[in-house]
């Protein structure tokens, strides 16, 4: 098997796990948390970010562990993943997405895809998304280039809270954000709602790589405007 095949195997299986989580984890906090939205949100959400820190630290040495579009064309646009294998990427993690909301599902025995009626729209809604996806593509760069070890605890602390402090629970994920629409259950979201999600995940993660390319540099970049201001 390539590399490459390797990598999106990896991706895929990545982010059908991370959505078994997700839904999964969203679904047996809502029936055990007796109508208390909060014990379910937080079981979501402390689930959610165990299980991400797992994933990373399992796939990053194979793909990186993106699991996400808006991480694959933000390294695409940072040189950091060669376009011609972004798309794939990108087609990868909604495939897996997909198929992690059918296993969910069917661990509860629930049918494989049920579309969302869970309502999720608005200008506060779409703020929390772009400010959900900015912190987590710069707390993905600034690890990546400074602390790469802490990588996998930081995204997933990072995913942690911001399930509490956005108003939309930190969907911040394209693929995430569609797979979701397919489930009718606690972590769901309306197809009608996609869009404007998926609009200010991708201008978060616009602004986080525009900012980080200039706040924190890559360390080669950095290395060279050290040598041309000593030398």
């Amino acid at each position: 098997m390539s590399t490459l095949a390797r990598r999106l195997v990896a991706e895929a299986l990545g982010s059908a796990l991370l959505l078994a989580i997700v839904v999964g984890s969203g679904i047996m906090g809502e029936r055990l948390a007796g109508g208390n939205v909060a014990i379910a949100l937080l079981a979501n959400s402390l689930v959610t970010g165990c299980g991400l820190a797992v994933l990373i630290l399992v796939f990053g040495p194979v793909s990186a562990a993106h699991f996400n579009p808006a991480v694959s064309l933000s390294m695409g646009w940072l040189g950091e993943l060669p376009w011609r294998h972004v798309m794939a990427y990108m087609l990868a993690q909604l495939a897996g997405a997909l198929l992690g909301v059918a296993l969910a599902h069917g661990m509860f025995g629930l049918p494989a895809f049920s579309a969302s009626t869970h309502l999720r729209s608005g200008p506060a809604q779409w703020l929390s998304e772009l400010v959900a996806t900015f912190g987590l593509i710069t707390t993905i760069l600034a690890c990546a280039r400074q602390h790469r070890s802490a990588l996998p605890y930081a995204v997933a602390a990072y995913i942690t809270a911001a399930y509490w402090f956005t108003a939309s629970t930190a969907f911040a994920n394209p693929a995430v954000t569609l797979a979701r629409a397919a489930s009718n259950t606690f972590a769901g979201i309306r197809l009608a709602d996609t869009p404007g999600f998926i609009a200010a995940q991708l201008l978060g993660a616009v602004l986080a790589c525009t900012l980080c390319g200039w706040l924190i540099p890559a360390p080669a970049r950095a290395a060279a405007t050290t040598g041309r201001r000593t030398g």
